[in-house]
């Protein structure tokens, strides 16, 4: 899917992220983006390009990484849609899915005006950086990863042999949502009885726990939406609750930012910071969520509101996709030019 948005995309996606000049329709480039081409990372790569050659400000990108943050999760919710024949899986599966929207989207809500009125994390991340002693190299693009370790190859032979980048979207597609069917078979028969006290007991036994196990699994695949997309089907099917699984997708949205991290030290100070910027909002949002239950059960409940919605009416999972992932982030972008 990545392989195919990317080709169908990147042109748009490049001539987005250069256009970003307002920071609040920066924000909503950056979601528009990672929209397109489902890969935050592409995004923040791109997005460090065009701010090391001088296109756009560092202040604009930052604002083009929290809107790809909140963009990431597309994933997640198409993955819900999987159980959109199940009413009451599917409510759960959408509460799953969009509680990581709505962590990011009120991690935003308290960073953007920081960010808009003082530069604070913009300056965090270049006070942090001057810490490092990096000295700017001749290029600061970063290596664009559009697949994950060794199905890469395979991934490129199958992209090669359907020359249609289209027909490979809409196969794309059917082996998600087989998958999902085949994960969730697997899941439900894996972890019940004995297996399922085990499974809780050592990844969702306490928030902790759970998010340090979000934070080695994606660090591991280098992939948000790998791990909480698989989060979704867990919590459909009842094995998980959304509160204990709540945890581990903010640990999810930590270990993303290693991968970035790791690659910026390889390249530019701009890289360098355009990664912290990334490391930082997260970090700031998991120190608002995780240490207190009544904050998190903030993005719980409108989790759970939404999956009600969804399920009395299925439609709704599907405008909702929509509207916040692509309708109203291109009315404003394309109101604004």
């Amino acid at each position: 899917m990545i392989q195919s948005l990317a080709v169908i995309g990147r042109g748009a996606v490049k001539d987005l992220v250069g256009a970003a000049e307002v920071p609040f329709i920066a924000l909503f480039i950056g979601l528009l983006s990672t929209a397109l081409i489902q890969s935050s990372s592409t995004v923040t790569s791109m997005t460090v390009a065009i701010v090391a050659s001088g296109t756009i400000s560092f202040t604009s990108g930052v604002f083009i990484i929290m809107g790809a943050n909140i963009g990431t999760t597309l994933t997640s919710n198409i993955v819900a849609l999987g159980f959109i024949t199940d009413r009451s899986a599917f409510r759960k599966a959408v509460s799953a899915a969009t509680v990581h929207d709505f962590f990011n989207i009120l991690t935003t809500i308290v960073i953007f005006p920081l960010e808009y009125y003082y530069q604070f994390l913009s300056r965090l991340a270049i006070y942090l950086t001057g810490l490092f002693g990096i000295q700017p190299s001749v290029s600061g693009d970063l290596p664009v990863n559009l697949g994950i370790f060794f199905l890469n190859p395979l991934t490129e032979k199958i992209v090669a042999l359907i020359e249609n980048k289209w027909m490979v979207l809409f196969v794309s597609f059917l082996l998600l949502f087989l998958s999902i069917k085949l994960f969730s078979n697997f899941s439900y028969k894996l972890i019940i009885g004995e297996s399922k006290d085990k499974f809780k007991h050592y990844i969702f036994s306490n928030p902790l726990k759970s998010f340090t196990w979000g934070v080695l699994f994606t660090g591991a695949v280098q992939s948000s939406s790998i791990t909480t997309s698989l989060i979704v089907p867990i919590v459909a099917t009842r094995k998980v609750s959304l509160s204990d699984a709540f945890p581990f997708i903010m640990g999810a949205n930590m270990g993303t930012t290693i991968t970035a991290l790791l690659a910026g030290l390889l390249k530019s100070e701009a890289a360098i910071s355009m990664a912290m910027v990334h490391v930082l909002f997260n970090l700031i949002g998991v120190l608002i969520f995780l240490p207190f239950s009544s904050l998190r059960s903030i993005p719980e409940y409108f989790a759970e509101k939404l999956g009600i919605l969804a399920s009395n009416r299925r439609i709704v999972g599907f405008f909702y996709i929509l509207i916040t992932f692509f309708i109203i982030p291109f009315i404003l972008i394309y109101l604004s030019r």
